[in-house]
């Protein structure tokens, strides 16, 4: 069937006919300068891949009428425009990939057909173990250890990596998953078989959403789902409510990203945002750095929203340039957003879209604080830890070992490390290492924890 929307079809550059996309603005629909961005990439999907069948113009008529279809539980598929994988979920597909070729060459068929039919990225990243630590060569150490303890693994997938096409695999010692996507991986707009389209993808990690921080729309899904999206199926997901987050002001220059995005987590999960779209908005924003939106992105899993979304502006474009994409993919994707209506000018009021509901954050109200003592959406001012930590060493809110009255020092839980026996008390400091992917997009975070330390354990 020929696709119902081809007469929107255009050459994003006359001086390129052959390079074309689907003009969102010639629907000359009035609905469609009203929809939360997030939802225009959903509805460029429904467009771009309606053939009848997977996806029908009914389809494109509910994402277009999201004002009214919010709310009423309404089904419609998405197509991302790629997947991607870290090593635990992905060697599984990959395994799946090869016994589906396997099959293929049992019926005398060629095994080679057998490939992703959405691209697919796969970062190996989780197989590291920190066994050597505080020495100039920990790091060639650790990463030797780990190729040896995976070498089966690893070798099979070298093995994918060549054998399938439309699947890349990154090697191990490149970095988290999700700061590879966001450095490497995202393109932002895509540009394949002669189209122009918005990026979008689901991945195998719940942290996944710390790509919507650059302004592309994904999240975590299960392992079969990602599959089915690999083999050219889309999504079926429940038309989402979006909540307009608004940002004002500016951040007190003492405050770090974590302080934003813990103040951003608790105010959240008040509002109740489980199954919704949080899409932030507002001048504020323009005063975050890409490192300071992907790390409130990356934490959506813990307010429970299913993305948290950041619409692409000039700064966006800036980090781009700053990770080595070129200057003429930099062009095509101010063009393309900006042609279909999908790039922001946070201070453009007149930009904002219709929401299913607003909430506010003054930035220069957010404080110093910290995350606990149990759960992240636990947040503590630090003027206030203090008072907090006594009352955490109470016998009701004790912690494991600790349960005893706040006045009793001389508890102690021992341990080993090196062959040497120490022990902790009440009041013991314990600094850990940062291995969370939501601090790891952060430079001045991370700069932060490594360059602090304590000479002694000292009561708070």
């Amino acid at each position: 069937m020929t696709n119902p929307y081809a007469y929107i079809i255009e050459p994003l550059d006359p001086q390129k006919p052959d390079h074309k996309f689907f003009n969102l603005k010639k629907l000359k629909d009035p609905r469609y300068d009203q929809l939360p961005f997030s939802i225009r990439v959903l509805l460029e999907s429904a467009v771009r891949n309606c053939d009848g069948f997977l996806v029908k113009k009914e389809d494109v008529e509910k994402v277009l009428n999201w004002k009214v279809t919010q709310s009423q539980t309404v089904e419609v598929p998405f197509r991302p425009a790629r997947v991607i994988l870290q090593d635990f979920t992905g060697v599984p597909a990959v395994v799946d990939f090869a016994a589906m070729r396997d099959a293929v060459k049992k019926l005398q068929g060629d095994p080679e057909k057998i490939n992703p039919v959405c691209p697919a990225d796969l970062v190996i990243d989780h197989s590291i173990q920190v066994d050597f630590n505080r020495k100039s060569d920990s790091l060639q150490k650790n990463q030797d250890l780990e190729f040896e303890r995976n070498r089966e693994r690893f070798e099979f997938l070298k093995w994918g990596s060549k054998a399938f096409r439309n699947m890349r695999i990154i090697p191990p010692g490149s970095g988290i998953v999700h700061q590879v996507n966001l450095e490497y991986l995202a393109r932002v707009v895509f540009e394949q078989d002669g189209y122009y389209y918005p990026d979008s993808l689901v991945g195998t990690d719940s942290h996944t959403t710390m790509i919507d921080g650059l302004g592309v729309l994904g999240w975590g899904v299960g392992g079969i789902e990602a599959e089915a999206v690999m083999l050219g199926q889309p999504i079926s997901m429940v038309l989402p409510e979006v909540i307009g987050y608004k940002l004002q002001g500016t951040p007190n220059k003492y405050i770090t990203s974590t302080d934003i995005v813990l103040t951003v987590t608790k105010h959240l999960r008040q509002v109740g945002v489980v199954g919704k779209f949080v899409e932030f908005f507002g001048p504020g924003v323009a005063q975050l750095s890409i490192a300071d939106r992907a790390t409130i992105a990356n934490m959506c899993p813990e307010y429970g929203a299913t993305a948290a979304f950041f619409p692409v502006d000039q700064i966006s474009i800036h980090y781009l340039k700053q990770t080595g994409r070129d200057a003429e993919k930099l062009n095509y994707i101010e063009k393309y957003l900006k042609a279909v209506g999908m790039f922001r000018d946070y201070s453009n009021t007149a930009e904002d879209p219709q929401f299913t509901q607003v909430v506010e954050l003054d930035l220069s109200t957010v404080v110093p604080c910290c995350s606990g003592p149990k759960r992240p959406q636990d947040k503590v001012d630090v003027s206030e830890m203090k008072q907090d930590f006594k009352t955490c060493l109470g016998a009701k809110q004790g912690f494991k070992g600790f349960q005893v009255a706040p006045e009793r020092h001389d508890v102690r839980v021992p341990f080993q490390f090196n062959g040497a026996e120490y022990s902790l008390s009440h009041g013991s400091v314990v600094i850990a290492a940062i291995t969370s992917c939501t601090n790891t997009s952060n430079p001045s975070v991370m700069l932060g924890a490594g360059t602090s330390y304590f000479k002694k354990s000292t009561y708070v």
